[in-house]
């Protein structure tokens, strides 16, 4: 008999179980608490009696997402987690600190299938969807590593989330849970590759967080070359369903856009994005691309970085260059996992 993941269900979802086991409703309530603090096992549930924990052992199972590797930069204190899954799987996570608080960078999926040729995420392909309750357990073990909390949450590491929609849905619903890890919808951002129906999708649920596009090229022309997903749904399709977005939710939408030497950091570039994005509720990040050796892309110069941006200033497009945290553990997403994966690969 398959066990159930109780990590991975609704508060709603927990109680309907213990009824289902014969057990008051309240029970629910106490192995809730003790899941969203980061129990390890049933065993931990000293609040159950022993009888209940035998039955659950039996019947269910908690999830637990153990640390393989550990980054820590001494320039930030940013943390880069390397998490091993019960199946043996490796999955990236990053813990940043900012003025307003810690946010955590988290992965969705292990492996990716988008193929963006800048990314080393893609490298190797997707292997699985992740649960809900795996994309929450790195919230909790990495509270629970460092002793942070976590104040707003990133899904923008390994993985396209809408590409594991139903999962991160649900996700979403159990780390807003004021019971839980109670972290705000207008504390999280997601972002995506652009696939278009799960945008349109995600908008019909009005959820207050900040839709990310990652964009990274104003044409076809050079957002084929970079992202495979622009085949299907090409520039202009992507910018009108962000402009539905913006009309059904009414928020704000954040454009991601790696900037790549000799690419994608022209001003005809600049001034071109400007102009599609022009009378959109939005705002541009630049992000200096990193450096993937699989890849070969370099970042541009700051003072390319700088003109691309005041080229856009300039046509009234609000933009921030993004600030680079972890310099010197590399805290990219995708590269530790593929270091893993190759050491696996050659037995070491």
């Amino acid at each position: 008999m398959e066990k159930t993941d109780l990590k991975s269900l609704s508060f709603e979802e927990l109680t309907a179980f213990f009824t289902a086991l014969g057990e008051p409703a309240f029970r629910a309530g106490q192995v809730f608490t003790w899941l969203h603090r980061g129990a390890e096992s049933f065993d931990e549930m000293t609040n159950l009696s022993l009888a209940l924990r035998k039955k659950l052992s039996e019947q269910a199972l908690v999830t637990v997402s153990r640390i393989e590797r550990k980054l820590v930069s001494k320039i930030d204190g940013t943390i880069k987690y390397l998490f091993r899954l019960a199946d043996g799987q490796c999955i990236e996570t990053v813990l940043m600190s900012y003025r307003h608080g810690d946010s955590i960078c988290l992965s969705t999926q292990a492996g990716c299938r988008m193929g963006c040729n800048f990314c080393a995420s893609t490298l190797g392909g997707l292997v699985r969807h992740l649960t809900p309750g795996e994309i929450l357990d790195q919230v909790l073990f990495a509270q629970k590593d460092s002793g942070r909390r976590v104040s707003s949450i990133v899904l923008m590491g390994i993985g396209e989330p809408l590409d594991n929609f139903d999962n991160v849905l649900k996700f979403l619903k159990l780390v807003n849970d004021e019971r839980g890890v109670n972290i705000g919808m207008r504390h999280i951002s997601l972002s995506t590759c652009g696939i278009v129906p799960k945008i349109d999708e995600l908008a019909a649920h009005h959820l207050p967080l900040t839709l990310s596009i990652s964009l990274h090229a104003p044409s076809d022309e050079i957002r084929d070359r970079m992202m495979p997903i622009n085949r299907k749904y090409p520039v202009e399709e992507l910018l009108a369903a962000c402009r539905r977005y913006v009309n059904e939710v009414g928020r704000r939408i954040t454009f991601e856009y790696a900037l790549i030497e000799g690419v994608n950091n022209s001003d005809e570039t600049a001034r071109m994005l400007a102009d599609k994005l022009h009378g959109m509720l939005c705002h541009v990040n630049l992000i200096p691309v990193n450096y993937v050796k699989e890849r070969g892309y370099h970042k541009p110069s700051p003072e390319r970085v700088a003109q691309f941006a005041r080229v856009l200033e300039q046509r009234g497009i609000p933009v921030t260059v993004r600030r680079k945290l972890g310099g010197d553990i590399d805290a990219s997403c995708g590269q530790l996992r593929r270091e893993s994966d190759q050491t696996q690969e050659v037995g070491l």
